[in-house]
């Protein structure tokens, strides 16, 4: 199983902290953002990653050069920002010949269950499955109506009247058929706002289970430092 793990963005919520260090990599913990995803990976069998890179790319090139765990790490740089949606155009061979793919937004936090998702797609087969969870802030999400059979029947992008809570959480299961949706051209392309609603109808999803935290701001990060030493030590509850 292979992964992109999308890392490129330029953190600008997370100033001044993200000035001198690149989102992917603020501390959690004591240890690199990063880090703890290439865990995530280990655990469910991910042996190639993908990682994009913009914002102070020397100092992710330094962290995967001191990485020794056995995940291998592919670095793409970005010179200019292609958008979630077209860093995975631009490097499709990267899962050339794979039946399935993950594609991973590495601004979150999580332990979620990779293999359940995983699973979910091998037993229900579509282009995108898209892992799950219920946002207590519905607006800043992408929103989604699932039918009986787990099939997305809307999808809207960061509504102003939300129809529920059960938002995409940045987790998803790919096939290569996703590549038929993904345009050659007008970069940067955002995955939820260009691809997903293509989708409709076409992709599942399911919800995940586990910590997830979106530590893209001052006050999530606050918080997710004192979950996660929670989640870790086994007292989430």
């Amino acid at each position: 199983m292979k992964a992109f793990l999308l890392a490129a963005g330029l953190g600008t919520r997370l100033r001044p902290l993200t000035d001198s260090i690149p989102k992917c990599l603020v501390p959690i913990d004591g240890r690199p953002l990063l880090s703890w995803w290439l865990d995530l990976l280990e655990r469910y069998g991910v042996t190639d990653v993908l990682i994009n890179l913009h914002h102070l790319p020397a100092q992710v090139r330094e962290f995967a050069e001191r990485y020794r765990g056995p995940v291998g790490i592919t670095l793409m740089m970005e010179e200019e920002l292609l958008g979630s949606a077209g860093t995975l155009h631009a490097n499709r061979d990267f899962v050339a010949g794979d039946e399935q793919f993950l594609i991973l937004y590495a601004d979150n936090l999580t332990d979620a269950d990779l293999g359940a998702l995983i699973a979910f797609n091998a037993e229900h087969p579509a282009p995108l499955t898209v892992g799950l969870f219920h946002a207590s802030d519905p607006r800043a999400c992408g929103i989604v109506q699932l039918d009986e059979s787990g099939t997305i029947m809307e999808f809207v992008e960061k509504p102003e009247r939300p129809n529920g809570d059960l938002a995409s959480a940045g987790l998803f299961v790919a096939r290569p058929e996703l590549f038929e949706y993904l345009e050659s051209d007008g970069y940067p392309r955002d995955f939820g706002g260009s691809v997903m609603p293509k989708l409709v109808g076409r992709m599942n999803g399911m919800p995940v289970h586990g910590y997830l935290r979106d530590v893209g701001t001052h006050e999530n990060l606050s918080r997710a430092q004192d979950e996660w030493r929670r989640v870790i030590s086994g007292d989430a509850g």
